[in-house]
């Protein structure tokens, strides 16, 4: 998943967002981990009992209702008992209803179960205990969800692209899957899946796995998906939807006015798939598919496998910010191949791909442009590190530590996670460190692993097959401890310090920078343009910039993140009516949360901000809703807008 708003709050998703068979052979034998702990810990976000059954296979057959907004239907798993005396079968659920549990017995036919439906918890749903005294192989339970199933979102033919047809779209992580399939819903237990699928016969309905680019719509569909996956990367989407090939393994999913668009802007996905496999072996999972949702989507992606779900506010024109689609590809092999135990170690998916990520932009688009998002980032990460809490600074959460998985700091997981690993690259040189990377990758294929696993990897194919290099200390002062190690390299983007010097230069003298020097910036100099003005500016300042700019109305979601709450701040009115159709047309948190922030600090901010939720709500997604409401319900607006300071 891409790299989203500074702490995730409830009920969002963490940090957050993909296989031929077969496994390479490794150039030479990467040394056991030294003191590896491959027992299935407890996820404190599951009720899950892993340890005593697990899920092995998973058998759907589920109705899309679009009058009720529901999904109803079975879900029969077929069970791996592990421990003997288990007479228990454990799952998660939220806001379901349970219609029948029944087991297949001997005979092979089908008993009712004794179970029961606990309390609901807001964080971890309801814990949903099956009686089963004879260790049944296989259990069915029949259930319906709720039309406000927090991980489900469904919309009105008016609020897609197209406005012909209805959408709805499945957002799994980090613990939402539970609320469409009871679930053992911990990244800690892989199973296989198939699913019977029907719906009204005028919407294509896709899944993480086997989507058929040929498939015609007609009301019934079949998936499977061969490869052992966690849950929070099952997912499923229904709407009207047209495919577009980019390559005889790749290729877009989107509305009709959409699709084109979306291919012509996602064309280089064939190469960055191939930079991958150079780097780090085969791609595993034979499809790579992109969805293109529509503007209510969360977040910028999420890697489910075979199918990354994608936010139409990535397609600006230029491929300026197509490494969102590195990032989602990237997670093949960081996080759907090799996968976090539970969400404490949420940087060993995020860490890892924001990496890779990086480094498949550095090989397709230059190193300058990997070395301006990298700047981008670790800026991002500054700012965040002065209100987030020290223990929310650390890769590596202590065994017993509890909280919820959705509150992190994703600068934390995603960019200081990534600058660990240039660092060890750095340090052990990249030809190594990227033999280092492809062995942990082909070792830990198809397995849920904790920071614990990975530190004993490293100590014993890095550590100690290089030494000096590296210091046991150095290497723990990053994982445990907070903020940014002395030792973190430093990185230095070129084409910045022209952006530096116009933007000051602007701010002295009040003359902007010729169009021969701006004419041909990037999204991302924009973004550093932006990011190092001072806290608010005049109105005569921002008016000059908006006529020269035309910041105000712009269709970069990148660029409005900055602009929207710097105009806010310095009482820029002549922007709310932009403002307000922004915030009602796009539902990417990351994008639309930073222009609310503002706006709920000031009494006629937090009536406006009331006045776009209102209208804007029926189109977000349950976990946007969630985090808006809370900024307005906790906002403690000041009595008169803040003054614009005049800009030094």
């Amino acid at each position: 998943m891409r790299r989203f708003a500074l702490l995730l709050s409830c009920l969002a998703m963490l940090a957050a967002g993909c296989s031929r068979e077969s496994t390479p052979t490794p150039a030479s034998t990467p040394a056991k981990p030294a003191e590896a702990k491959m027992t299935v810990e407890r996820d404190e976000h599951s009720y899950a009992e892993a340890d005593k059954v697990a899920i092995t296979d998973l058998a759907l057959d589920l109705k899309i209702d679009f009058d009720t907004k529901t999904l109803s239907g079975t879900a029969t798993y077929t069970l791996d008992w592990k421990d003997k005396a288990a007479k228990q079968l454990v799952l998660d659920t939220r806001d379901l209803s349970i219609d029948k549990v029944e087991g297949e017995d001997a005979a092979g036919q089908w008993q009712p179960l004794q179970y029961g439906l606990a309390k609901r918890d807001d964080i971890l749903g309801s814990k949903f205990t099956i009686e089963t005294p004879a260790q049944n192989q296989h259990v069915r339970v029949t259930y319906t969800t709720s039309p406000e199933a927090s991980g489900l979102q469904w919309l009105d033919a008016a609020m897609t692209e197209g406005k012909k047809l209805p959408f709805m779209f499945s957002q799994s992580q980090q613990i939402h899957a539970r609320s469409w399939v009871p679930l053992q819903d911990t990244p800690s237990v892989r199973y296989t899946y198939t699913a019977h699928v029907v719906s009204r016969p005028d919407v294509m309905v896709l899944m993480s796995a086997d989507n058929n680019p040929k498939a015609e719509r007609n009301g019934d569909y079949n998936f499977k998906m061969p490869q052992k996956i966690p849950s929070y990367l099952m997912a499923i989407a229904a709407g009207d939807l047209v495919f577009e090939p980019l390559s005889p393994r790749a290729g877009v999913w989107a509305e009709p006015a959409m699709a084109k668009k979306a291919a012509k802007e996602f064309e280089d996905t064939e190469k960055m798939i191939e930079t991958a496999e150079k780097l780090y072996g085969p791609y595993r999972w034979e499809r790579y598919d992109i969805l293109v949702l529509p503007p209510s989507f969360p977040y910028g992606g999420m890697e489910n496998p075979r199918l990354t779900f994608a936010t139409p506010t990535v397609i600006v024109g230029d491929k300026s910010l197509v490494s969102l689609v590195a990032h989602e590809l990237a997670h093949s092999w960081s996080g759907n191949l090799v996968t976090f135990a539970s969400a404490k170690d949420g940087w060993l998916n995020e860490g890892f791909t924001s990496y890779v990520e990086n480094r498949i932009v550095e090989a397709l688009y230059g190193k300058e442009q990997a070395d301006m998002e990298s700047v981008i980032a670790r800026d991002e990460l500054k700012e965040e590190f002065k209100s987030v809490k020290p223990e929310a600074q650390v890769l590596a959460q202590k065994p017993g530590t509890e909280k919820n998985p959705d509150d992190n700091s994703s600068a934390t997981i995603y960019t200081k996670g990534a600058w660990f690993l240039q660092f060890l690259e750095e340090r052990f040189g990249r030809a190594d460190f990227d033999a280092f990377l492809r062995g942990y990758f082909d070792h830990f294929a198809f397995q849920s692993i904790n920071s614990q696993q990975f530190a004993d990897y490293a100590k014993a194919n890095l550590l100690n097959k290089y030494p000096n290099k590296v210091t046991q200390a150095e290497f723990d002062a990053w994982l445990y401890e907070p903020g940014i190690p002395p030792t973190a390299p430093q990185v230095l983007a070129a084409r910045f310090g022209v952006v530096k010097t116009a933007r000051l230069g602007w701010l002295g003298s009040g003359q902007l920078p010729p169009p021969a020097i701006t004419g041909a910036w990037s999204t991302q100099e924009w973004v550093h343009f932006l990011e190092g003005m001072p806290k608010t500016l005049r109105i005569d300042q921002l008016t000059q910039l908006d006529g020269a700019y035309h910041f105000t109305g712009t269709p970069n979601g990148e660029i409005a993140q900055r602009w929207y709450p710097l105009a806010v701040r310095s009482g820029y009115t002549q922007a709310n009516d932009a403002i307000a159709a922004f915030l009602e047309r796009v539902g990417r948190r990351k994008l639309i949360i930073p222009t609310y922030e503002e706006l709920v600090k000031t009494e006629a901010g937090l009536e406006l901000a009331k006045q776009v939720f209102a209208k804007a709500k029926p189109g977000y997604h349950p976990i946007t809703t969630g985090t808006v409401q809370k900024l307005i319900d906790e906002a403690k607006p000041a009595t008169a807008p803040a003054t614009a300071t005049p800009a030094q």
